[in-house]
């Protein structure tokens, strides 16, 4: 994903993530549109995982994605958060905690079409 990522001129600065989600520490350039990067990237990492594994011939990513700006102070902590996912999803699952980051940050969600 990392080399996918540099293909757009992006830079994959952390990954991790469980079974059922990924996280991504990316440096965008402002030139490059987040949703443009998306589609590249699942399609591209989609198609490796599925002539990598076998089983996995019919694997897809979600629909859609979510993402939050990250300060340069903060960069540390989130890099650490997404090296721990396995550790904190004991506690909290995939959906309470995104849900708890749209609250947090005053995004309204539909939870009819939030986990398509």
């Amino acid at each position: 994903m990392g080399g996918i990522i540099r293909g757009e001129e992006g830079h994959l600065l952390e990954i991790g993530g469980v079974e059922d989600h990924l996280h991504l520490l990316v440096n965008l350039p402002p030139k490059k549109c987040l949703s443009d990067l998306m589609r590249v990237l699942k399609s591209k990492a989609s198609g490796w995982v599925k002539t990598s594994f076998e089983g996995q011939e019919g694997f897809a990513w979600q629909e859609g994605f979510g993402s939050f700006t990250v300060s340069l102070s903060n960069l540390d902590q989130v890099r650490d958060y997404i090296r721990n996912q396995r550790e904190h999803h004991r506690t909290k699952t995939f959906q309470e905690e995104f849900r708890g980051f749209l609250t947090k940050h005053g995004i309204e969600f539909d939870e009819k079409t939030i986990w398509l």
